[in-house]
């Protein structure tokens, strides 16, 4: 019961910090023109605090720096997690924070111990806010020097931000609507830092906390964290490759080889859950565009600030899988056998994302008659809170636009959570019906 009150907090207190910012951004001091638009107000501050950067208005041209700081707070906020954030406030205050928080503290953090929660809320918010800093540090070297010191810092937190906690946010738009970093496809000082940072905070805060602990020692690593890093680094070289194959000739067509390189790792690394882009993204080919609809599905890992099903689930699907075609009970990895609860949590994950996420297309292209690839890309972008886009998100009307709001959110919260939350979870009965095999495949 306590899990299912606490999702249903967690969901509760992200809706509230959604109408909150969507009452600051209403207001004239936020917009720079005329006075704010309620429904592009409240889609702009869905999307920052489910952290997934789709807009309907560009950030820098339509928001003043008090809306831009608005929504720079609800990236942070959404990307920690606000229990996460209140709890660190009160341990500075010597506040007692009480098992029931405890409690809600081991959820909102996903971690499976509720045993030294506080101890690692700290390590967290404190390890957050030193990687920001030092990725602030070196943007500020590409920024500076065309803004001034100012500026260029004001710049570099806000994108070091966007980019750790994978909230696709940019300032770009001085240069035109909606190009994010296009124009810096081979600059070595926006693409390393920002594809650093959106890792880093991709990866997890349990595994930060074990890769530190264990001083890099990858034999001494939790299995969680050997089954996220390999996972991530599989998913990072092999999706570059995969994008330089399919893109070097269309996209990416007119770079330099360096810039083909390093738009093929960007685009790789961004898609799982970032909403960055260094290329057009409506100028993908089709089997570009389809790829990464597959890396913004499987997204980043548990208890970080990216979306998507996790790396976990998918890895521990491909070893089921794996085991149960050469004939073996269980999938084996790294020593450990993977529990049948956790191949039962992962497939309920992908089918109900999955179908989430296709009911949602079907519906707009029922209602609104857009192109369905398209749609497919906008509607994973929304599930897996990443953010990119073909362009599409301007166009969709009242109910696309109402739908893919659901779907960033239920991205952020936790589709199978959030279902959860509503429903008891009942202990295995001693009786059961008798079973019945069915014939699959």
């Amino acid at each position: 019961m306590a899990k299912k009150s606490t999702t249903r907090e967690i969901a509760f207190g992200f809706a509230m910090i959604i109408l909150t910012g969507t009452i600051l951004l209403t207001l004239p001091i936020s917009v720079k023109s005329g006075s704010g638009n309620f429904f592009e107000a409240l889609f702009t501050a869905t999307s920052a605090t489910c952290v997934t950067g789709l807009v309907v208005a560009d950030t820098y041209q339509n928001w003043t720096v008090f809306g831009q700081l608005v929504i720079l707070g609800m990236i942070q906020v959404g990307g920690l997690g606000f229990m996460t954030i209140g709890a660190y406030i009160s341990v500075l205050l010597k506040k007692r924070i009480g098992l029931q928080e405890r409690e809600q503290l081991q959820e909102s953090v996903n971690t499976l111990e509720i045993a030294g929660v506080v101890r690692l809320v700290k390590k967290i918010v404190q390890g957050a806010l030193c990687i920001e800093l030092l990725g602030a540090v070196l943007l500020a070297f590409r920024f500076i020097p065309e803004f001034g010191i100012g500026n260029g810092i004001y710049f570099a937190v806000f994108h070091a931000i966007s980019a750790f906690c994978n909230a696709g946010f940019d300032l770009m738009g001085y240069q035109g609507e909606y190009v994010s970093f296009v124009s810096a496809a081979d600059h070595p000082l926006i693409n390393i830092p920002i594809m650093t940072l959106i890792i880093l905070g991709g990866l997890g805060f349990i595994v930060w906390v074990d890769v530190w602990k264990q001083k890099f020692r990858f034999r001494k690593f939790q299995f969680h964290t050997k089954l996220v890093l390999s996972t991530t680094a599989v998913l990072v070289v092999g999706g570059a490759a995969v994008f330089y194959l399919l893109e070097r000739d269309a996209s990416m067509a007119g770079f330099s080889t360096d810039g083909k390189i390093y738009a093929s790792f960007f685009a790789s690394v961004t898609a799982r859950t970032a909403g960055f882009n260094t290329v057009d993204t409506a100028l993908m080919s089709e089997g570009g565009k389809l790829f990464n609809i597959m890396l913004m599905f499987i997204g980043g890992s548990p208890g970080s600030t990216a979306g998507g099903i996790k790396t976990t689930s998918i890895a521990v699907l491909f070893f089921y899988m794996a085991a149960y075609l050469r004939g073996r009970h269980g999938a084996e990895v790294f020593g450990r056998r993977i529990s049948d609860d956790t191949v039962r949590k992962a497939v309920t994950v992908f089918v109900l994302n999955l179908f989430l996420a296709l009911g949602a297309v079907l519906i707009i292209n029922g209602v609104e008659k857009l192109p369905m690839l398209d749609l497919m890309f906008e509607a994973f972008s929304a599930i897996g809170t990443v953010g990119m886009t073909t362009g599409l998100t301007r166009d969709l009307g009242t109910v696309g636009r109402l739908l893919i709001m659901m779907l960033m959110f239920l991205g952020r919260v936790g589709s199978m959570s959030f279902a959860f939350s509503f429903y008891e979870r009942k202990p295995v009965p001693k009786v059961q019906l008798p079973e019945v095999e069915v014939p699959v495949g």
